[in-house]
């Protein structure tokens, strides 16, 4: 379960989210640095206290030494002077001050141990009979066994040195945080721009469904590519979109037709059902009308449907013999075209690819040559190497429609009288390209329209298992 916190967290905006982060890192980072910094100078001062007094009691021992009962004549007055307070105590307790001191350092346990043993010096914190704090430094006093000179500072001025200290810590700390708090904010501004205005997109585009891109700074981290790959989204999207929109419309102009022209003549067998005014041959001619009407609508429907097909279907490619689709082509194109002969020349060429697709692309080539051959003509068709040409006796392809014959329903003039969709060529286009090729259109030798198909693959199985299938991006996605 998320708890309350949580929630409200996320919540928040990201560049508030990432300015929050970034003081509160910033702060943690001042507090250790801070601590740290003040542990060690006030280490550091302590251990310079004490070995300054521990070096003053080693030079006061020998004195002290001869006349331990008036600790070597030390007054008061001499070591006002030096801030200091002297004592001295015996292995059995007994404590002897500086005669007339006002102030006298209390003893412990760390003291008296050093008289008794004879150790290493000791170093404190204590008190004095005033409540005063001391730094309090204890030392064997040589040739006088049983014996420590004990000597004490005032702890005061390194305590207010360490208290100016922490207050400066504390002041340039909370600054370095403030200050950080800024620069996070505005870094987290800057560096969100691109989101904010992908996220402005976003909503522009649910709101409006318009697909503009956003605009994009140069540079190279994530965001940006981000930015880059939501802007080629909507370029890709904008395209489909046209592409949809024209197919539509396309596919409309080129239904009415045909619907309008079966429409009437069914209108005239019903009305002739009912008053019997048209003749035998009249009927008849509009049967047969009907039924090419019905033949071209179901090419037209078969087309559109191939064509919706082709972007959406999942590749399945495998190593294909080219001469068996162009064979399985000709045997359905030859009972379309009787009376035409087809010149046929297929060396050996081998490809990975789809064969229903790739034959479907061929059929297309050869019944376009059907269409066009006069009677009696001669389709020349030809597999060499990577290219398969299918050239007809036709009246050929004006220059002018040479670059839009693959497009979507175009039709030249000279063809708007014939049957046909206009769907053919740009299914041919569509299913080579697929398969990583090409094709162009041209005249023949003979006068007629020349097709040329180019795969890549090999003129051997050998060789084609060195060729990696060329599908294209929309066929890798599709």
């Amino acid at each position: 379960m998320v708890s309350p916190l949580r929630r409200k967290w996320r919540k928040l905006p990201l560049r508030s989210r990432v300015a929050y982060l970034t003081s509160v890192a910033v702060a943690l980072a001042v507090a250790v640095t801070s601590v740290a910094g003040y542990l060690t100078i006030r280490i550091s001062l302590y251990r310079a206290m004490d070995a300054e007094l521990t070096a003053i009691a080693n030079d006061l021992t020998p004195a002290v030494a001869r006349d331990i009962s008036r600790l070597g004549g030390l007054t008061e007055d001499g070591l006002r002077a030096g801030g200091m307070s002297v004592a001295a105590i015996r292995a059995d307790g007994e404590i002897y001050y500086v005669p007339d001191q006002g102030a006298h350092l209390i003893l412990g346990p760390k003291e008296l141990a050093v008289a008794r043993l004879q150790t290493e010096p000791s170093a404190r914190t204590g008190l004095t009979t005033r409540g005063e704090s001391y730094r309090i430094i204890a030392v064997p006093i040589r040739g006088l066994p049983s014996y420590a000179l004990v000597l004490g500072r005032p702890l005061q001025p390194t305590q207010d040195a360490l208290s100016s200290l922490w207050l400066v810590l504390i002041i340039f700390g909370g600054a370095g945080v403030i200050i950080s708090a800024a620069a996070g904010a505005a870094i987290a501004r800057s560096s969100l721009r691109p989101v904010r205005a992908l996220t402005r997109a976003v909503e522009r585009v649910t709101a409006t469904d318009e697909l503009k891109p956003i605009e994009v700074t140069s540079g190279d981290d994530e965001l940006t590519r981000l930015a880059e790959s939501f802007n080629r989204m909507l370029r890709s999207l904008a395209s489909s979109r046209e592409r949809q929109r024209q197919l539509i419309a396309d596919t409309g102009h080129e239904l009415r037709t045909p619907l309008t022209s079966l429409r009437t003549n069914i209108e005239l067998l019903v009305s002739d059902v009912e008053t019997g005014m048209l003749r035998p041959e009249d009927r008849e001619e509009i049967l047969h009308d009907v039924s090419a009407q019905l033949v071209e609508f179901t090419s037209l429907i078969g087309d559109l449907v191939q064509l919706a097909r082709e972007d959406r279907v999942k590749p399945a490619p495998e190593p294909i013999d080219f001469r068996d689709v162009v064979n399985a082509a000709l045997d359905r194109v030859r009972r379309r075209g009787p009376g035409l002969t087809f010149d046929v020349e297929l060396n050996p060429f081998y490809v990975i690819g789809e064969a229903d697709n790739l034959e479907r692309a061929v059929t297309n080539l050869l019944d376009n040559a059907v269409k066009w051959s006069p009677p009696g003509g001669t389709i020349r068709v030809q597999l060499e190497g990577d290219r398969l040409r299918v050239a007809d006796q036709g009246p050929g392809i004006a220059e002018e429609d040479l670059p839009y014959v693959f497009d979507r329903f175009y039709r030249s003039d000279t063809s708007r009288n014939t049957p046909g969709t206009g769907l053919g060529l740009s299914i041919v286009a569509q299913a080579v390209h697929r398969h990583g090729g090409s094709v162009t259109a041209g005249r023949s030798a003979q006068g007629g329209a020349e097709f040329t198909l180019r795969l890549p693959g090999s003129t051997t199985l050998e060789g084609l298992a060195a060729t990696p299938p060329r599908l294209t991006d929309q066929q890798r996605t599709s």
